[in-house]
């Protein structure tokens, strides 16, 4: 068709990627006029640069990384956007069965349960310490990336300093399972399928997960190169319809098993489906023959999970102020608020009438339940998004929040 939107999105083979190969794979692509290819990548780095220099329109990004590219802080940074979310939770944080040994005997519960696992974690941290043991080392997928941040702040919370007391390290998802069974590493923080490939072939145990350490909490987004975006306008409307409907589609529980089928493809994750299926039904495999049911593991739809919300950007960029990655200011605040765009969620999707947040950002951590709130459309229910260690972000109390995590 003369009208077809020609767009190419890279991709990393994780679950959390299933949204945009369901726009290609059940046809929600093709129904608004996208020609849709999908590039598998091997690293965010890889997905970084080569939006950067053009070979990708938009791409399924870590949630924090647009906003380091507006904030130069990484190289061939270029102005890039967030017009949309890919869902909520899909993190865990794994660790080797040898530390893990170490963290049952003091105290450590397969339950997911972060405050017990963390309690037990300082105290084999401290206890190396005194006998002058080397520091563990644990892996996240990147720099600027929630896995990051939601380890150090699960680390930070539970009294182990993340800079001083333990080494983090940069690994690929696609690495981190041969790391960890090598002894290169002790744990990481990933997402799926690699906390459930680690406990189903018997290499880790999943400590805790991220829907445990923040409910409701943001994962990846799509990024958008701001200069494509802004000259075709309707070629990212058309897409953002796109995915919605996708989003819905992988977030209807009947649906699962034929999702699984889709992503395991060798195009896709080319992983075994066993390995899926775990986190799409919400119950993972502990590492130790329990199996832990986890609510809202995976959230591609429901609670407003594509919408990009300001307040979660503006938290990942406290996060960089915290460890040092960035310096306050108001230019820097400004710039990191900017990269999500929910006005343009808002006008791509107004014609499907599906629930559109009235506010563009909100206090993460204080809903406790299930909560209605004001939306246009469909009626919208959030929450709970508490944060597991009782703290509270006010977007418009920023400064207070970076002076309160000061390290």
């Amino acid at each position: 068709m003369a009208d077809t939107h020609q767009i190419t999105a890279g991709f990393m083979p994780l679950l959390d990627s299933a949204t945009l190969i369901a726009a290609k794979e059940k046809g929600f692509a093709d129904a608004e006029g996208v020609d849709l290819t999908l590039v598998r990548e091997t690293s965010w780095a890889n997905i970084r640069d080569r939006l950067a220099v053009g070979h990708f329109q938009v791409a399924h990004m870590l949630a924090p990384m647009p906003i380091a590219c507006n904030l130069g802080l990484t190289p061939l940074a270029v102005p890039t956007i967030v017009p949309m979310a890919l869902g909520l939770g899909g993190n865990a944080i794994t660790v080797s069965n040898a530390l893990w040994a170490e963290m049952s005997a003091v105290g450590a519960t397969a339950d997911f349960n972060p405050a017990t696992a963390g309690r037990a974690l300082k105290d084999v941290v401290r206890r190396r310490m005194v006998g002058s043991k080397p520091s563990l080392r644990f892996a996240v997928v990147h720099p600027y990336s929630g896995h990051n941040y939601e380890l150090r702040y699960w680390l930070a919370a539970c009294g182990i300093n993340p800079v001083r007391d333990i080494e983090i390290i940069i690994v690929p998802p696609p690495l981190m399972l041969d790391a960890l069974a090598s002894g290169t590493i002790d744990g990481y923080c990933v997402g799926e399928p690699w906390n459930t490939a680690a406990a189903l072939l018997g290499r880790g145990h999943i400590a805790t997960v991220k829907a445990a350490l923040w409910r409701s909490s943001p994962e990846k987004v799509l990024g958008a190169g701001a200069r494509w975006a802004n000259e075709n306008p309707d070629a990212l409307s058309a897409l953002l319809r796109a995915l919605c409907k996708a989003s819905q589609w992988c977030g209807d529980i009947r649906n699962r098993d034929d999702l699984a089928e889709i992503i395991a493809e060798k195009t896709y994750l080319a992983k075994p489906i066993d390995w899926l299926l775990p986190a799409l039904r919400g119950g993972l495999p502990a590492g130790s023959g329990e199996i832990v049911s986890v609510a809202d593991f995976f959230v591609p739809f429901a609670k407003a999970a594509t919408f990009p919300w300001k307040s979660h950007a503006l938290w990942f960029y406290s996060q960089m102020v915290r460890w040092g990655q960035a310096i306050h200011g108001a230019e820097h605040t400004r710039l990191a608020r900017e990269t999500y765009r929910p006005d343009l969620y808002r006008a791509a999707l107004k014609p499907l009438g599906v629930a559109l947040p009235v506010a563009n950002a909100k206090v993460e951590g204080a809903l406790t339940a299930e909560t209605p709130v004001g939306s246009s459309g469909a009626s919208l229910t959030l929450g709970p998004d508490g944060f597991f260690d009782g703290g509270l972000f006010d977007p418009d109390r920023l400064d207070d929040y970076i002076e309160r995590q000061k390290v």
